[in-house]
């Protein structure tokens, strides 16, 4: 099966699994939430999409291994292929029935990410990348063309589980409140990155993110000709818990006031 018809067939799972969370969306109460963490929620609902999307990606592509955020790392052969899940990024605003939450699944085949759909499950718009391209809902998509940092509209996360960032990261919302068009922060990740390859934001950037919350955001960011990295400009984004994204007009500047804490 090509790479293009795998991303075809992984789509289709991954709205079927949105079903779920689509039917349950402000439908739960406190007793169907749990607290993993500080400011770190899950719900049955994703418990039960990890799951549903394991069972048949699994199927889909069969002995391939699992990097998931609710079960952690599931190798089931010595495959080549390994599949990187968030069952729903922005399970905070989910829980607290903001209409802002996606399903992101990227494979990778011997350690190089091969394909990412990132899925925004309330404005069905499913953002899906290959070696082919970067597309919205089949039409192709590019980064923004802007080039002026002062017109540039960015994203972020806040820093709610590692507090001992929290003076630095306020440096840099500082510095980039005075000197861009605006930050938004929309709760999930994996829509920043897709927003960024479509042109939405310019830029983006977070720390303490974990390999599922990223993995195939950042993989269509690429596709759409934008630029990824870690803080220093590197590679070790995926689970180095720190990424930069944005076209490539203003990667340098972003990077720039990043790198001043």
């Amino acid at each position: 099966m090509s790479i293009t018809d795998l991303c075809l067939k992984t789509s289709e799972i991954i709205k079927s699994a949105s079903i779920l969370s689509k039917d349950r969306f402000r439908k739960l109460s406190n007793d169907d939430i749990q607290l993993k963490a500080k400011n770190d929620l899950v719900s049955f609902v994703d418990i039960e999409t990890e799951k549903y999307l394991i069972d048949k990606l699994g199927k889909l592509l069969p002995g391939s291994a699992f990097l998931a955020e609710e079960s952690g790392y599931k190798a089931t052969s010595d495959s080549d292929y390994k599949w990187i899940i968030d069952p729903i990024d922005g399970t905070t605003n989910y829980l607290h029935q903001l209409p802002m939450f996606s399903i992101s699944v990227a494979l990778q085949k011997n350690e190089n990410t091969v394909m990412g759909l990132v899925y925004e499950v309330v404005n069905d718009e499913m953002f899906y990348a290959t070696e082919g391209g970067a597309f919205l809902n089949r039409k192709q998509i590019r980064v923004s063309e802007t080039s002026l940092f002062e017109n540039a509209l960015l994203a972020t996360g806040f820093p709610v589980k590692n507090f001992e960032i929290i003076d630095d990261y306020l440096c840099i919302f500082k510095n980039l409140v005075l000197n861009t068009r605006g930050i938004r922060r929309m709760g999930s990740a994996a829509v920043d990155l897709a927003y960024v390859a479509c042109g939405r934001f310019d830029g983006f950037f977070e720390f303490n993110l974990s390999p599922w919350d990223i993995a195939a955001g950042e993989y269509i960011v690429r596709k759409a000709g934008g630029r990824v990295s870690d803080f220093a400009g590197e590679n070790n984004y995926l689970y180095g818990q720190q990424i930069l994204a944005s076209n490539f007009h203003l990667f340098e500047k972003l990077k720039e006031i990043v790198r001043l804490t």
